[in-house]
């Protein structure tokens, strides 16, 4: 899935009885003295400022969600969790630097985020190395879990703190493959990227199995983020004689994207990712989006029944900016966390341990509950147990679900 900035969560302990299912590092912060219980911060990571902001909103409030309810429930007696929120822009090296400030913070117990997998990649290695653990909403490059040598059927999961509640672009790529040349029958694909891990990847194992089916690629290019003018790709995919466009990349250049297509002559729909699905794609563009297309991640949380709770309580709390694609994702993060901390206080006699970060990262793979997108689990590299995905078209000028599936391979 798409390159996501990372969500990060920091807890903070010193009294009271814990009942999570992760492991932390402990908190040198006092106790309150007006309820004498411990602070435990989640901190965020994701972009909360730039083109993708709408996403970076939506996880952040989640996850403050998820810690206000914790506390309301008293999810982990005596343990108040606290959130802290970190802005990468959508950058790596800012999330290197965010990571660094939230492993130097002993109160921080686990992470959620980030949004794009390249920031991730610049940030694991620093968790690792702290044994801090980090659960990311949105991340789908598979090598972030798996290893370099995923595709050679080499997987080696590279660090045992990394955790997503996202399922990964090997599934992604080959649904939307399958949807496009089994479901609507187009069969010349132009397959364009943004040269970025999230987009370069997807695009990558979406042409592979596209070409597999039998369908044929009749033409590649690459566009580089943040320009806005594409219109010799386009002159290209028109040229060709392409019926659909595959982009692997995110909606600001998509939408652009797709605009300027139909504006060259090809009234031909584009196809993405999970990057795509999203109200900026559509804006974005001058073009009427109809008929383009874009998977994602599991089921739309608005048809969940398990979904409704989260729902009804993120509208109550007021927040100004929507849930937006990764919200139910963003909220299993947290609760993961959260139940990881419960799991390892409880085993210590309702406090938390001097090496909490520790067990919370062993904590986190015994991790399983019904969370908002459904049953949250780990398999052993730490990827998500959940593969349902999603089509999406653009109709009436609104992302509109076609199908939910569980992807089998």
């Amino acid at each position: 899935m798409r390159n996501r900035s990372l969500l990060i969560l920091t807890a903070v302990v010193t009294t009271g009885a814990l009942t999570l299912t992760a492991c932390g590092s402990r908190d040198d912060k006092k106790p309150e003295a007006d309820s004498g219980k411990t602070t435990v911060v989640i901190g965020v990571d994701a972009p909360l400022t730039g083109s993708l902001s709408a996403l970076g909103q939506g996880i952040k409030n989640s996850v403050d969600l998820a810690v206000k309810t914790a506390n309301k429930t008293n999810e982990v007696p005596g343990v108040t969790f606290e959130m802290k929120d970190y802005d990468d822009q959508a950058v790596p090296a800012s999330g290197q630097a965010n990571a660094q400030k939230l492993v130097g913070d002993k109160g921080v117990l686990g992470v959620v985020g980030p949004l794009n997998s390249g920031v991730a990649q610049s940030m694991q290695g620093d968790f690792a190395k702290a044994n801090l653990t980090q659960v990311s909403p949105a991340n789908t490059n598979p090598a972030l879990s798996q290893g370099d040598k995923w595709a050679e059927n080499e997987k080696k999961r590279p660090f045992k703190t990394y955790f997503r509640t996202a399922t990964t672009d090997v599934i992604q790529g080959k649904f939307a493959a399958q949807y496009l040349y089994n479901k609507a029958k187009k069969k010349k694909v132009y397959v364009v990227d943004d040269k970025q891990t999230y987009g370069a990847g997807l695009a990558a194992i979406f042409a592979e199995e596209f070409k597999r089916l039998g369908g044929k690629v009749v033409g590649t290019d690459h566009v580089t983020v943040k320009e806005t003018d594409f219109s010799s790709t386009a002159d290209k995919v028109k040229s060709k004689g392409a019926d659909s466009v595959y982009f692997g990349g995110q909606y600001p250049e998509g939408g652009l994207l797709a605009d300027q297509v139909k504006k060259a002559g090809a009234e031909i729909p584009t196809m993405g990712g999970d990057a795509l699905y999203d109200p900026a794609y559509i804006s974005a563009s001058g073009e009427s989006n109809d008929g383009d297309i874009a998977t994602s991640v599991g089921s739309p949380i608005e048809k969940l029944d398990t979904a409704k709770k989260f729902i009804a309580d993120y509208q109550a709390a007021g927040y100004k900016d929507p849930y937006a694609a990764y919200g139910g994702y963003s909220y299993d993060a947290a609760w993961s966390i959260i139940q990881a901390v419960k799991a390892v206080v409880a085993a210590n006699d309702n406090k938390v341990p001097d090496d909490a970060r520790a067990k919370v990262t062993e904590a986190m793979s015994q991790v399983s509950f019904p969370g908002v997108t459904g049953q949250v689990a780990y398999d052993e590299y730490g990827d998500t147990t959940n593969k349902q995905l999603t089509v999406y078209t653009v109709k009436g000028g609104k992302w509109t679900d076609l199908e939910s599936s569980t992807f089998e391979d």
